[in-house]
This record gives C-alpha cells, sequence and structure tokens, in this order.
C-alpha cells in the first residue's frame, strides 16, 4: 500500500502542462531595437553623399519592421545599417584626410607672400 491511499492529503494535482497556461498567458516581449538611427545621422555629416543616405534608409526600414513585428528583418536590416553607417564614416573620414592632405602640400601654400 502507498502513503496515497492511506491519507488523502498525498494526492497532489498534477500541474498543467507548460503549452497549456504558461507559454499562452505570457505575453511575447520584443527584443531591443537596434536600428542604429543615431550612426546613421551621424553618418549624414560625412562626405560620402550616396552612402550615407544608404544607411538612414536602412534604419528607416529596421525600425519599421521592428514596429509591425519582424524582429528578425528588424535585426537584418539594423545590422545592414550599421554596415553601410561605419562605412560611409570611414570613407568621409578617408575623403577629408586626403582633401586636407592636398589642400596643405599645394604649391601656393608653401610659396611666401609679401
Amino acid at each position: 500500500m502507498s502513503l496515497a491511499a492511506l491519507n488523502p492529503q498525498f494526492h497532489k494535482v498534477a500541474p498543467p502542462a507548460l503549452g497549456d497556461t504558461f507559454l499562452e498567458n505570457t505575453p511575447q516581449t520584443s527584443p531591443p531595437l537596434q536600428s542604429f538611427l543615431w550612426l546613421s545621422i551621424f553618418s549624414c555629416f560625412c562626405p560620402s553623399f550616396p552612402i550615407n543616405l544608404l544607411a538612414l534608409v536602412f534604419s528607416i526600414m529596421s525600425r519599421r519592421s521592428h514596429e509591425h513585428g519582424d524582429w528578425d528583418g528588424s535585426r537584418r536590416l539594423g545590422r545592414c545599417a550599421l554596415c553601410v553607417g561605419v562605412a560611409s564614416v570611414l570613407i568621409g573620414a578617408v575623403v577629408i584626410a586626403v582633401s586636407v592632405s592636398v589642400h596643405l602640400t599645394s604649391a601656393n601654400w608653401l610659396v611666401d607672400q609679401p
């Protein structure tokens, strides 16, 4: 004989299955938004015109996808916005460095003016 047969307090009700109550009652939370809008706006000040606008477009598309619940698409577009934004900043830094070096090494700069 078991203890459950002798004492009714040992009868325990089985807990509900996880799929029945736990997963259905919990709200689905969204992952954090990573659209890198700040980097895209910063890259608009760099002199790499078409690339920085592409970063801004990817960032806005990432935000829209997140609002519509497409979190995988939002993450993918945010990663693209990050890559294009970093490329835009690097290209802009190279353009600025080349233009400054050309300006400083020009012949007119070295000539003494009376």
